[in-house]
């Protein structure tokens, strides 16, 4: 199912599966589960310098998080001592419980989407975020 709210000129497409759009004001929203230690959907296209704010759903029975960041920012985090991920594009989700962060896209390349608490990333606790025109 391709669920994604559309804000003004700006489009965020998870990349699986078919639906509409709705427009809205602000930053885009996009929902996100997470569901048996996996992200539901995995794959987003978004437009270059898009802002996003992304509501995460933890239907698990454990704690996880999500962050937003580029190769190097999820080896900071995946090999870093801190437990707790908060701010932009970083946020923890309690287990059962619904949490959201907001980030500013940039205008070209990639970017990934995680988990790193011990064993998720390595478990395939990720997604990724293509940045493209067309989206």
């Amino acid at each position: 199912m391709r669920a994604a709210v559309v804000g003004l000129a700006l489009a965020v497409v998870p990349m699986t599966g078919c639906g509409g759009a709705a427009r809205a004001e602000g930053p885009q929203t996009v929902n996100i589960t997470i569901h048996h230690s996996r992200f539901v959907p995995s794959a987003l296209q978004v437009r270059p310098g898009a802002t996003v704010r992304f509501v995460v759903r933890n239907t698990d029975p454990i704690e996880h998080e999500f962050i937003v960041g580029d190769e190097a920012t999820q080896q900071l985090h995946e090999v870093g001592t801190d437990t707790l991920h908060q701010g932009p594009g970083a946020v923890s989700v309690r287990a059962g419980t619904t949490a959201q962060t907001t980030y500013t896209l940039p205008t070209s390349g990639s970017l990934l989407f995680g988990c790193h608490l011990p064993g998720h990333w390595a478990y395939g606790m990720r997604g990724t975020i293509t940045i493209a025109a067309s989206a």
